[in-house]
């Protein structure tokens, strides 16, 4: 029987005001996949994220659809199961002293932290710890994410996304902030997930945000999907001059492409 697809999305229109940010987008993602989905600024990419997540909903349409896993309606504790987001507008809901442990187990309660109405059990907490030893992190438990960098508390977001065993990920512009180390670790940390069979979406404007790993890009302009294949045929200078507007040059060095 075929493994029914991680994201469908069927001549889908979103508008944003009076602006329409998507233009009859048609797209499958598998489970299990590695995809990256890249454009400039204003292209449509958060938007389609917020459409996947349900912040956005479609224009109705005749033959319009959105669906995970085969079903268009989800309760949102059944679906963390499957699919974890990591969004950077998650940090700004970080107003008090709340720890890099509190922040992974808080994903049991789809809160920022941990609250007195909570109630924490012991096999929640060992999943806690375990999710921060697969991102090697044990060492930010205790500190205070208002004293993390960029990148530590980026890694806590993962980690707090990670703690239902969700079939794949959605990274929406990891990077952005964060200085050449912190995106290093970042990318070696979507490595061993993706090698460890958890699917990866990834949503950026950063070319070396895309780990070897990742084999099929999705290439979107002015809200639409302009390109969708091998990474190995749509990453190069003359496709990306298209897609970003202006000239460029590429190289690709240990499985990474960069763009300047």
């Amino acid at each position: 029987m075929p493994q029914l697809p991680l994201i469908e999305l069927r001549n889908v229109t979103v508008a944003r005001g009076e602006n329409i940010a998507l233009r009859d987008i048609s797209l499958t993602i598998g489970s299990g996949e590695h995809v990256a989905i890249l454009g400039p600024n204003g292209c449509g990419k958060s938007t389609l994220i917020k459409t996947i997540t349900r912040e956005c909903y479609p224009l109705a349409q005749p033959a319009s659809s959105v669906s995970i896993l085969g079903q268009s309606t989800w309760n949102v504790f059944d679906l963390r199961n499957f699919l974890g987001i990591v969004s950077n507008d998650l940090m700004t809901q970080c107003t008090r002293e709340i720890t890099g442990f509190d922040i992974v187990l808080s994903g049991f309660f789809s809160s920022i932290g941990i609250w007195p109405n909570h109630q924490v059990t012991d096999a929640m907490r060992e999943k806690a710890a375990g999710v921060l030893r697969l991102l090697n992190a044990l060492h930010l438990s205790e500190k205070p994410v208002d004293e993390m960098s960029s990148g530590e508390a980026r890694r806590m977001m993962i980690g707090r996304a990670l703690v239902h065993d969700p079939h794949a990920l959605l990274l929406d512009e990891p990077s952005t902030s964060l200085d050449l180390s912190a995106q290093r670790e970042l990318r070696d940390s979507f490595r061993q997930l993706a090698q460890a069979g958890i699917g990866i979406l990834l949503v950026t404007h950063h070319l070396p945000d895309i780990i070897p790993e990742i084999e099929r890009v999705i290439l979107m302009r002015e809200g639409k999907i302009v390109a969708d294949g091998p990474k190995r045929e749509l990453l190069n200078a003359g496709a990306l001059r298209e897609l970003f507007g202006v000239e460029v040059q590429m190289i690709r060095h240990d499985g990474y492409y960069h763009l300047w």
